[in-house]
């Protein structure tokens, strides 16, 4: 008898999600021979039923193909119990989803939210595996995330080339990036980037220690490149951003939904407490969405973790995230482990206080020995016709 297996994925799309479903499909056809069903928009297909019976054929070509060819959304795990005005009990749909589907397995692709709706599906005696997707990179019990390093590059590149605009017009640049509890791809990408000052979540803005390191550099050749993410928070517990017009505004899961404001907050601050020249620069989901160039790490080790997912369920293992180990760092290597999911859905992973410096605007010589082997180059675009294969010319 044939395996059914189920794939959503959910949350904010990144590189890797297209890589992961081929690997999930590949190895279970291979393995069971199996019978895959896609569950369209996450968990609200799960909920409402919306589902398609996939061909071989849709999965090929898809490997670096950006987005998700299931489509995706944003359900959030704190409404998932309460009954809407729908008047619909949403984890007793999704059982009766799963149960008429007669799926073997389900599998989730997704970050923090995601797994938390999949441990409770797991405690309701649904076999389900996650695989670890957020450009956030904080999901715990995994080294890396797959879509972290593509906005990592991003987000570098950035950084990297407004040096040369900072140098020519002695401005103080700030570039805000993604990052709400974790500064992870700020961290990341700042250092690559050779920005002067880094601002992380795990760390409180402490206001004249800022202003102090600002005027310094700038004393010293006329221009600075600061990298902050987008939770930064003040003493207080205020986050920057509320400190603008963006104030009050939450998303699905109750949290700010747009961290936008901070870039500008500190650049409003340094030109009128210093009279610096300054400039926000803030990109938002460009951090994520650039397929082209998705990084050769994330398209590898999202193929690796589908593929992982699926034989770790053929060994009967459910309520489970397939992990990134890291094993190697010259040359980088990484393999995969299965953890539990229900540790993964109530821990976070953030940036380890040894990794920062102490007055909070840096990193420290440990974070530059773990981070230096994780510049990897970009993915080459396939093309066609002399196009690359994402453009749609009409």
């Amino acid at each position: 008898m044939k395996r059914r297996i189920g794939i959503l994925t959910s949350g904010g799309d990144c590189p890797g999600l297209n890589a992961a479903i081929r690997g999930v499909t590949r190895a279970a056809y291979e393995l069971f021979d199996a019978e895959i069903v896609g569950i369209h928009d996450g968990y609200r297909g799960l909920i409402t039923g919306d589902y398609q019976e996939m061909k071989r054929s849709q999965f090929s070509g898809i490997l670096t193909l950006g987005g998700t060819i299931l489509g995706t959304a944003r359900t959030p795990f704190r409404d998932m119990r309460k009954i809407g005005e729908d008047n619909v009990d949403k984890v007793a749909a999704m059982k009766k989803t799963y149960k008429d589907l007669k799926l073997d397995c389900l599998v989730t692709l997704g970050g923090n939210g995601t797994h938390k709706t999949a441990n409770l599906l797991s405690k309701e005696g649904l076999n389900v595996i996650g695989l670890p997707k957020t450009i956030d990179n904080d999901l715990y019990g995994t080294d890396f995330t797959f879509g972290f390093h593509t906005a990592m590059d991003i987000a570098t590149e950035v950084i990297d080339r407004i040096h040369t605009t900072a140098a020519s017009h002695g401005r103080c640049m700030v570039v805000e990036i993604m990052g709400n509890k974790a500064g992870w791809l700020t961290l990341y990408s700042g250092i690559a980037g050779g920005a002067d000052i880094i601002l992380l979540p795990e760390r409180p803005f402490d206001e004249n220690v800022f202003l102090e390191k600002v005027a310094q550099l700038e004393k010293d050749r006329h221009n600075v490149i600061i990298a902050a993410s987008e939770g930064v928070k003040n003493k207080d517990g205020v986050f920057l951003c509320d400190l603008v017009s963006t104030a009050g505004q939450l998303d699905a899961f109750g949290h700010k939904a747009i961290l936008s404001g901070t870039s500008r907050y500190l650049a409003d601050l340094i030109h009128v407490r210093l009279g610096c020249k300054t400039r926000a620069i803030e990109f938002s989901t460009l951090q994520r969405c650039a397929s082209h160039l998705a990084s050769r790490t994330d398209i590898t080790e999202a193929y690796q973790v589908g593929g992982a997912s699926v034989e770790a369920a053929y060994r009967g293992e459910t309520g489970k995230m397939c992990a990134i180990r890291r094993i190697s760092d010259m040359p980088y290597r990484t393999e995969t482990e299965m953890v539990d999911v229900q540790k993964v859905a109530n821990l976070e992973k953030r940036v380890p206080d040894d990794w920062i410096s102490p007055d909070g605007m840096h990193v420290t010589e440990a974070f530059h020995h773990y981070a230096r082997p994780l510049i990897q180059a970009e993915l080459t675009p396939i093309y066609i016709d002399g196009v690359p294969r994402h453009l749609h010319l009409h």
